[in-house]
């Protein structure tokens, strides 16, 4: 497997497209796990990727800024697990 360096704002795009949410109150490795899983789902393409996002957003838009907020802050407690495994 190869190490990809990716940005906090890149990690927390890749999370709020995954099915895990926030009232789950997943732990670091939990978040971590999930981003991996999701890399993996995109075949480490970014375009992939950010597609994934564009559509989670489009079908609901009312939640994106909190669901963000959200990822954000659940990328930067599991940080220092960058890079990613893809």
């Amino acid at each position: 497997m190869e190490k990809t360096m990716m940005s906090v704002s890149d990690l927390a795009r890749v999370l709020y497209a995954s099915a895990l949410q926030a009232s789950e109150d997943p732990s670091p490795d939990q978040v971590r796990m999930i981003i991996e899983d999701q890399i993996r789902l995109c075949h480490a393409d970014p375009a992939r990727c950010a597609a994934l996002v564009a559509q989670e957003a489009g079908d609901h838009p009312e939640a994106y800024e909190a669901r963000m907020r959200w990822a954000l802050k659940a990328v930067g407690r599991a940080r220092p697990a960058i890079p990613v495994t893809t």
